[in-house]
């Protein structure tokens, strides 16, 4: 499996997808490459070619994207076999936003708070 993510040059943004595709791999029990769309390699078509070598021939690309667009349509389209649709469209995707809203909010809120006492 290859995880596609859109890629960036902050190291903690490679470091987290790396992370990311341990967890996959240990969850799903198969070899998980982290690979990009830009700025950062292995490129989604790299990965592809060393599992193909590794002899793998049932290949899915997982989206590590939030929503649909370029990164996301064009690393579908090198997955030789199955790709998985951005997460955005996970309902559990959405609950995690609201949390991580909820969390931000409360806070601001106590900052708030402290801060006029």
């Amino acid at each position: 499996m290859v995880l596609a993510a859109a890629g960036s040059r902050d190291p903690d943004a490679k470091t987290d997808t790396g992370r990311t595709a341990h967890l996959l791999a240990a969850r799903l029990g198969v070899p998980v490459i982290p690979a990009y769309a830009s700025a950062a390699t292995p490129t989604v078509q790299e990965a592809v070619r060393t599992l193909l070598v590794r002899g793998r021939h049932h290949i899915a690309v997982a989206s590590y994207f939030t929503a649909p667009g370029r990164f996301a349509t064009e690393c579908a389209q090198a997955a030789p076999w199955i790709a998985a649709a951005p997460l955005g469209t996970h309902p559990a995707m959405a609950q995690l936003l609201l949390h991580r809203y909820d969390e931000a909010l409360a806070t601001t809120t106590a900052t708030r708070e402290l801060a006029s006492a």
